[in-house]
Formats: C-alpha cells, sequence, structure tokens
C-alpha cells in the first residue's frame, strides 16, 4: 500500500520564480562557457602574434651575428673580400667611436640645414628657435591634419635636441619634488592616435606635467617620424620635464629592418639620406635609463645580474650606434688590448641587457633564447639590483601587453605598453602610469585609440574574429614559405604518398618546420581538411594558394619560395648596399646579396638562377635594380594566378584605405583605394609592419 501509494505522488510544479532563476542559471551557465571559448581563441591568437614577431627578431639577430662572424674571417685592408663587408665594416659603417670636434664638423656638413631651401608651394608647419610650447602644439595640430614637416626644419630640430643630449649623462635623474607628479609611457612604436591619446588624458608635457617616454618611439607604426618629431620637440622645449630613453629599435639596423628609414625615404624622398643620418646620430645619444626620486628605476627591456648603475654611467654610450654589433677586435698582441676589448664587451653586455632583456617567474638568469639578444631575468635578480641600488622598483616597456600594463615579482617590476591595437585591431589595450606622491603610488590609466580604426562599430565577439583570422593569415604566410620543407616532413610519415597522415603527425611535423609554439591541434580544423576517417588530407594547406612573385615568373617555385622566405632578411642586406638610400642596388650587389643569404642560410640557390632574377629586375637595363619593388612583388595567388583575399586590418603603412566588414565570415576585408582596385593592403606583420613580410599588394613604386 505504501509503495502504491508513493508511486502516485505527482511532482510538484515550479513556481514561475523557481523557473525564472533556473533559466538565469542556464544562461549564465551558457555564457561563461561562451565567454570563456571567446578567451581561449583570444589567447591563441596572441600567442600566434607574439611567436612570430620574436621569430623574427631571432632571425634579425641571428643574420647579425653571422655578419659579425664574416667579419672576423677577413681582413679588413683586403680588397678582394666581399662588398658586404666593406659596406659593414667599421670603416665605413662605425658601430663603436670617439666623438670629436672633427667628426662635429663632417656631420654637419653631411646633414646642414642651411642648404636646403624651403619650396615657395611649402604649406606645412613652420619651425622657429629657441623653440617654444605653442610650436609644439602648432605641430600637433598640423600632424593631425596630415600635413608635414619640411626636412630643413626637421634637420634643426634634429640639431637642436642633439646639443643638449650630448651634456646628458647615460641615466637620466627626474624629481617629482616641483610637479608631484611624473607619467611613464612605454613602447609607442609610431602610433601618433596613441600618443595624441595620452596628451588628451594626461596633457601635454610642461613644468608641472613631466613625462619619461621608455624607448621604442619609431618602427612598424606609419607615423614614426611624427611621433619621434614631437617628442624631441617636446624634448627640446621641457629638457628639465621630458626624460627620453633609448630602446631597442632605436637602432639603424632595426630601423633598417622594421620600416622607419623605409618610412623616411617616403616621406623625404631627395633629402632622406640627411635625415637618416640624423636619427641615426640621435639616437644614439639618447641616455639608456632614469631614475625618479631615486626610487624607481625605467629601463626600456630590464635589467640582468652584470647590471651596475654606477659602471653604466661610465659607458661613453655613443660608440654604440648600434646594440645588435659587439665590439669589434683589437690588436691582441698586448695586455692593453686584451684589457680594452674584455671591458668594451662588458660594457655592451649591460647595454644590450638594459635594451633586450624580459622577466620571467622563475628565478634566475639566463640568455633570452626566445628573442635572441638580452636576458630572462626572475624576482631573484629583481631583488638583488634593486636592492643593490636602494631602488623600490623597476618600469620597463618592451612586451605588448593584452591590458597595456602586467605586476610581476611581487609587484616590484611593472612593465608599460603604450601601443594600442599593436598586432591587429583589438589585440589589446595601451596604456601609461603615473607616479603620484611622495611615495610614488602608481595610477595606471587604459586606453584603445580608434582614430582610425572601426573598432566601435563591431561587437567583441566580431573583433575576436577578425583578430584571429588576422593572426591565421600571418601563419599562412609562414608555411605558405615553408611549403618544401613540410611537404617533405608530411611525406617522413605517408610513406605510401596517399595524402593522408595521422593528426599527431601532422601536428608533429608543424612543430618540427615551423618552429611556432601554438596549439597546433585547436587551430588544425581552420589550417587542413581531414576525411571523414579524421586523416589530415595535408597537400590540402597548399591547394587553394602559393607564393609567386611578379617579376621571376620563369623560375621554380621552389626558387621563390626560398626567396619568400628569406626576404626580410635580404631587405637587410639590400639596405647594407644601399648607403646613399636610394632604393637602388647594382646587379652585382644583388647576386652578392642573394649569395650571402645562401651562406647564411644554406639555401640551395644556384648561380645562374640568381643572375637570372638579376636580368629580369634590370627593367631599363642601366644595371641597377629597385630593391624595393622586388620585395613588394611577392604575392599569395589562388590556383588560377589571382591575387588571394585574405582577411586583414588596416594598412599601417600611412596609405588612406576603406573598410568593410564581412559579418558572415567576421572577416574584415579591407581594399586600397589606389591605382589598382583589386590591389589589397596589408596589415602590420609581425616582422615589419609596413611591407616586407607581406604577401599582399602595397603601392608599388612607379619608375
Amino acid at each position: 500500500m505504501g509503495c502504491a501509494s508513493s508511486n502516485t505522488v505527482s511532482r510538484k510544479e515550479m513556481t514561475k520564480s523557481e523557473k525564472a532563476i533556473k533559466a538565469a542559471i542556464l544562461i549564465q551557465k551558457w555564457y561563461r562557457l561562451y565567454t570563456a571559448r571567446l578567451e581561449a581563441r583570444r589567447r591563441c591568437t596572441w600567442n600566434i602574434f607574439q611567436n612570430i614577431e620574436y621569430y623574427g627578431e631571432q632571425n634579425q639577430l641571428k643574420l647579425y651575428n653571422f655578419f659579425n662572424s664574416m667579419l672576423s674571417e677577413f681582413d679588413g685592408k683586403d680588397t678582394i673580400q666581399p662588398k658586404i663587408l666593406h659596406a659593414f665594416s667599421p670603416t665605413h659603417h662605425p658601430t663603436i667611436y670617439d666623438t670629436t670636434a672633427e667628426e662635429d664638423d663632417e656631420l654637419h656638413e653631411l646633414t646642414n640645414p642651411d642648404t636646403i631651401a624651403i619650396e615657395p608651394n611649402y604649406n606645412g608647419p613652420h619651425l622657429f628657435f629657441p623653440l617654444t610650447s605653442i610650436q609644439v602644439k602648432g605641430l600637433i595640430k598640423a600632424f593631425k591634419t596630415k600635413q608635414q614637416l619640411h626636412v630643413k626644419y626637421l634637420l634643426m630640430l634634429l640639431h637642436e635636441a642633439r646639443k643638449i643630449l650630448k651634456k646628458r649623462g647615460n641615466i637620466n635623474y627626474a624629481t617629482t619634488s616641483i610637479s608631484k607628479q611624473i607619467t611613464v609611457c612605454g613602447d609607442l612604436h609610431g602610433k601618433l592616435d596613441d600618443l595624441y591619446m595620452i596628451f588628451h588624458k594626461n596633457g601635454l608635457p610642461s613644468v608641472d606635467n613631466p613625462y619619461v617616454f621608455n624607448g621604442d618611439f619609431v618602427d612598424r607604426g606609419p607615423t614614426s617620424v611624427e611621433v619621434a618629431t614631437i617628442l624631441f620637440a617636446s624634448f627640446v622645449v621641457y629638457p628639465n620635464e621630458v626624460y627620453l630613453n633609448r630602446g631597442n629599435h632605436e637602432d639603424h639596423i632595426m630601423n633598417m629592418r622594421y620600416g622607419f628609414i623605409k618610412e623616411v625615404m617616403r616621406k623625404y624622398k631627395h633629402h632622406a639620406d640627411k635625415a637618416i643620418k640624423m636619427f641615426e646620430e640621435i639616437f644614439s645619444w639618447l641616455p639608456l635609463a632614469t631614475v625618479i626620486d631615486d626610487k624607481v628605476l625605467v629601463v626600456h627591456g630590464g635589467i640582468s645580474e652584470q647590471v651596475n648603475l654606477e659602471a653604466l654611467d661610465q659607458i661613453d654610450r655613443h660608440k654604440f650606434l648600434s646594440v645588435l654589433r659587439p665590439p669589434g677586435p683589437t690588436d691582441l698582441h698586448s695586455v692593453d688590448s686584451m684589457t680594452l676589448e674584455l671591458k668594451e664587451l662588458e660594457e655592451w653586455k649591460q647595454v644590450l641587457d638594459l635594451l633586450w632583456s624580459d622577466p620571467r617567474p622563475l628565478p634566475g638568469c639566463l640568455p633570452n633564447t626566445f628573442r635572441g639578444g638580452g636576458c630572462y631575468f626572475g624576482p631573484d635578480t629583481t631583488r638583488s639590483v634593486l636592492d643593490k641600488h636602494n631602488l623600490q622598483m623597476l618600469i620597463r616597456s618592451h612586451e605588448c601587453k593584452i591590458e597595456g600594463f602586467e605586476y610581476m615579482h611581487n609587484g616590484r617590476v611593472l612593465t608599460i605598453f603604450s601601443a594600442s591595437n599593436y598586432y591587429d585591431i583589438g589585440s589589446n589595450k595601451g596604456a601609461y602610469v603615473k607616479l603620484v606622491g611622495d611615495s610614488l603610488q602608481c595610477h595606471i590609466s587604459q586606453y584603445v585609440s580608434t582614430a582610425s580604426t572601426g573598432l566601435r562599430k563591431i561587437t567583441f565577439t566580431q573583433r575576436i574574429s577578425s583578430l584571429e583570422a588576422s593572426a591565421l593569415h600571418d601563419l599562412r604566410e609562414k608555411f605558405l614559405a615553408l611549403r618544401s620543407d613540410l611537404m617533405e616532413q608530411f611525406q617522413k610519415h605517408d610513406m605510401k604518398l596517399t595524402g593522408r597522415i595521422s593528426m599527431c603527425d601532422w601536428c608533429s611535423a608543424m612543430e618540427e618546420v615551423v618552429e611556432v609554439d601554438v596549439p597546433w591541434r585547436m587551430l588544425k580544423p581552420k589550417m587542413v581538411k581531414s576525411d571523414q576517417d579524421g586523416m589530415v588530407l595535408y597537400k590540402s594547406m597548399f591547394e587553394e594558394v602559393y607564393v609567386q612573385h611578379r617579376y621571376s615568373n620563369h623560375n621554380s617555385p621552389t626558387l621563390t619560395e626560398m626567396l619568400y622566405r628569406h626576404k626580410d632578411s635580404l631587405e637587410t642586406i639590400f639596405r647594407m648596399f644601399d648607403r646613399d638610400n636610394s632604393g637602388f642596388i647594382s646587379m652585382e650587389e644583388f647576386e652578392e646579396a642573394c649569395n650571402i643569404l645562401t651562406r647564411h642560410t644554406s639555401m640551395q640557390l644556384q648561380p645562374q638562377h640568381i643572375a637570372d632574377i638579376a636580368k629580369s629586375l634590370d627593367l631599363n637595363g642601366d644595371g641597377k635594380i629597385d630593391f624595393n619593388e622586388f620585395l613588394e612583388a611577392f604575392r599569395i595567388v589562388d590556383a588560377h594566378g589571382k591575387e588571394k583575399n585574405m582577411a586583414r586590418r588596416p594598412s599601417l603603412n600611412g596609405d588612406e584605405i576603406s573598410e568593410e566588414l564581412l559579418s558572415d565570415q567576421d572577416e574584415i576585408s579591407l581594399i586600397s583605394k589606389t591605382d589598382s582596385q583589386m590591389n589589397l593592403r596589408v596589415s602590420r606583420k609581425t616582422d615589419s609592419q609596413i611591407t616586407l613580410n607581406s604577401a599582399m599588394g602595397i603601392k608599388r613604386l612607379s619608375r
């Protein structure tokens, strides 16, 4: 009876409020799962961007180390040595030298602004010295309307800034005794909109509003010249309130690869060599660190166990025109010469560590193999160095952070990065920190510059999707350049050549060849097709697109692929040959550059193939090659030979573009309104923002 009666008890029906609560819980659970997936996609995308960026820096340092080893193999007086050694040797391009009155006179003769006349039709801003804050405001206003400062005024400004910098020590000593505050900004990387955002939120530099700009003003962004101009102008007006630290991109060799020299050449054409020379000179005079109220150390990269501020203050910083190259060998026949070389190496190592190092959560101080330069320093190194110098905190930049800042080492290390949308639209926030009061309390402000983007016109989900598409585009470009190596690796797992391998084998091959640490299993559905048994059809990665070069269609696809893979290194070599910054090199120099790259990378390039490429590039038969046009002539095309429309974000080469949101795929298609309506602009590449690591169309120079 009891059992029967219990079976007939009806289930209590939920009330309206209980239904609402249950529905809310289900919605909340779904939303948390949805946002977690978005965050996973965002972190994966971030990982792709960062790995490719650091991979490019590794290659740059490896190439420079290769040059150094070449120098050690040849006698500098040998007239039959390769031309690259003449271009790279200290005699022609000194990395280390002491400043003399004769060299100052020579510099002024080479970059004398008095020899340049201002055209009657020039309608840009005018500068008069001594410079005033009103003129700085005028510069800011002019740059907002896309006006360009005349090269005569630019050279005058750089000469004035150099005069002041030469009187400064290697370490700035800032005080807040008057202002009771100071603002520290991180990397700007040629992003003028971010500098405007900082000034809008925090005010212009003044006696009551001092600033520390912590290096990396230039490269990668489209307006590096304007950013550097405003910073140097502010420094000239307020030399005791504006402090400029050197970053790893205030380096002539880095500027060759990452876009700043190309930007100067594009904007100043006939006088570009003068402007480049002055920027190279003034970058070498920038101080290496700033100490605020004897409490906070501000450096661009970080520290190492060898960092000693007292010794650092005695270094002749100007002798390091490029920090990438260690001091050259001296006469080792005397003990004094050996001691001098050892001292210079120790000085160089300190400077390299300050500009290139990164913090890590684990203790110890190890070589930074991820970047290829500097070191990884742990919390014990931070504690040791700061305590040794009676400092409380280290503020550094150098690393892009999703939120624009990050605390590490129990709050004693603060990373500040001021370039928002660094990798792509929506990739990260920018930030600056204001130190307030006697205790220098940190007040961090975040922002996202939206002046030149459609960031507020799309949803967060669409933003993540477009960011993801851009990262996958960068990754596809990388493995398209490695097509032959990948196919060889795939076929090791496919002995019967069926075109099918397991997912584990595919992931293993991708990790080994591409050398980018990303979750390949998660990315597989977006990269390659699979059959119904779950086997990977690895040929499908390349069946839709391939790399083509406009001037070398007669060459084999493998040759074009190899040149495309190493074109960033080629550009660095080309620019070393191009001493007058004309954008042209001889056919012999082009062939030697390819031969050097063959030796550096162990590529299999036949001399006849190189000669054929050189001849095809000499369009007018004058024996000169426009290497910019060669580098920009690579294309990713589909099976019909048409340029592949791959998702991109706004170009950062300074040209105006239109933007269209493809909502069905959550991708952004960017179409350039130039001489070719189908000419797709590229986004900032993690190796080179302007053109060099791009396979999509950039406006070519008309011959």
